[in-house]
């Protein structure tokens, strides 16, 4: 239902109430393909009335996407990518089921705090780092993982009744840089 991605564009566009008139002027677009697809949408949930509007002889209705966020099945993201079933756990294919997984876990979790009225607390951080070389990459990489694992071991405790279950997941990837960098001479 959400792959298309005119019907991506669409939820966008609808963080913020509006029509299919609207969104197919800002689209470039004719209007009933829009409605078409906006229609769609809220036989499916994803949209919803906000009002009706006469315009020109015409009713405009404005909706807007009953989600504050969305995400996309693991299915959708990574087909047939399961963590579990991928050997290499360095390759950028593991990180994106690990990523997709997350994904899919944190949207449905947030759902459900979001039904029972209460927040979702998760933990998360965001660094870059550079390497001078790829040994010292290595090195990075084998002590983040025995960091990881020695606080994973020493806070993880399976015999708490009222105890919650997180998954961590720590990843790495190049990113192009956002400034060029200077070469010693």
């Amino acid at each position: 239902m959400l792959a298309a991605p005119l019907r991506q564009r669409i939820l966008e566009a609808l963080a913020e109430p509006g029509s299919a008139s609207t969104m197919a002027k800002t689209f470039g677009l004719p209007r009933q393909k829009v409605a078409y697809h906006v229609r769609q949408l809220e036989e499916h949930g994803f949209v919803e009335l906000v009002r009706e509007e006469k315009r020109r002889g015409c009713t405009e209705r404005i909706v807007r996407r009953t989600a504050r966020f969305l995400v996309a099945s693991p299915k959708v993201l990574a087909p047939g990518m399961d963590p579990g079933k991928l050997k290499d756990k360095f390759s950028s294919s593991y990180l994106i089921a690990l990523a997709s997984r997350m994904a899919h876990e944190v949207g449905e979790a947030q759902a459900l705090a979001e039904k029972a009225g209460k927040p979702l607390p998760t933990l998360s951080t965001d660094v870059e780092i550079r390497f001078r070389n790829a040994r010292e990459r290595e090195a990075f990489a084998e002590e983040l993982l025995d960091t990881v694992a020695r606080l994973a071991a020493k806070y993880n405790d399976d015999t708490h009744a009222d105890g919650r279950t997180y998954r961590v997941v720590v990843g790495a990837h190049p990113i192009r840089p956002t400034k060029p960098t200077k070469r010693k001479a």
